[in-house]
């Protein structure tokens, strides 16, 4: 399920484009095209020129000595990955691109940050790039030859609240850049949202047409709130939901139902609402402090 209306939100793109798989039968064509989503992803649709990209793991890749995921892994391991995002970058700016570039998605939680850290520091570089290619998530997310892409915009079965939101702020849509189009640039957009375990507001684009890409804003303490429906710190959150799936016959006609809904969430029962939202079909259009 998709976090809002996609042709708003700017994931029409990758709604409506299929995942791309090396096959058998591929022609050269295919192969450059293959090639060309490679780099666009795991160098987060960053301009490659022709002199930096590393012609033997492409070669390689072309005769069939190499699949899509060893492909990815040569491209990580080399100078054109690593000047652009570790030389330069912040130790967990470097490892939320990690995730976002690999997994297709944000960290979970300040645990599987402290884990790639350790990693850093332990075993070094290259072990922090094979310990996303080798795990068991990327295998059965993306197996051995289909190029990773980006998952943590839809709500997923075992996904918190937090988690979810965090992918918004993370990914800018497809014509941003990890290098020049972040509003945060080389700093962690995530360290202390992950560390706190805040959620942040999701707000539709501003200052363009629909489907340019989303915005974030920044969390701001929700005001706290007296009586019936507050948490224990006080924290309220409006989830708005633009509609609901229609079941049986009504499917034949519409795929959508047209009914606005409106919950004000504590903050300790935001995951909760939100798995009970997904469960129902709903779409969630946005998530704001009260």
């Amino acid at each position: 399920m998709v976090f809002g209306p996609a042709s708003i939100l700017g994931v029409s793109l990758f709604e409506e484009t299929p995942p791309i798989e090396r096959t058998p039968d591929c022609s050269a064509d295919d192969l450059e095209r293959i090639i060309r989503a490679v780099y666009r992803q795991i160098l987060g649709n960053a301009y490659v020129m022709e002199s930096e990209r590393p012609v033997v793991p492409e070669s390689q890749f072309k005769r069939g000595e190499l699949s899509v995921r060893e492909f990815i892994r040569a491209v990580a391991k080399s100078d054109l990955y690593k000047s652009r995002f570790f030389d330069t970058c912040p130790r967990y700016r470097f490892i939320e691109l990690n995730f976002k570039h690999f997994l297709g998605r944000t960290p979970a939680n300040l645990e599987e940050m402290r884990a790639h850290s350790t990693i850093l520091d332990t075993q070094g570089y290259e072990a922090e790039i094979d310990s996303y290619l080798d795990s068991d998530e990327y295998q059965n997310a993306f197996g051995e030859n289909i190029v990773p892409y980006y998952r943590g915009y839809k709500t997923e079965p075992g996904r918190t609240m937090v988690e979810f939101t965090h992918m918004f702020a993370l990914f800018r849509g497809p014509a941003g850049s990890d290098l020049k189009g972040s509003l945060a640039g080389k700093s962690p957009v995530l360290n202390k949202y992950v560390i706190q375990e805040i959620p942040i507001p999701v707000v539709p684009p501003s200052g363009g047409a629909p489907g340019d890409g989303w915005a974030f804003s920044e969390p701001v303490t929700a005001r706290t709130r007296l009586g019936v429906g507050a948490s224990e710190d006080g924290k309220v959150y409006r989830v708005e939901v633009t509609a609901y799936r229609s079941l049986g016959a009504v499917n034949r006609v519409s795929k959508f139902r047209r009914s606005n809904k409106v919950y004000l969430v504590p903050y300790n029962q935001l995951s909760e609402i939100y798995q009970r939202i997904h469960k129902e079909g709903g779409v969630i259009a946005s998530i704001t402090p009260v």
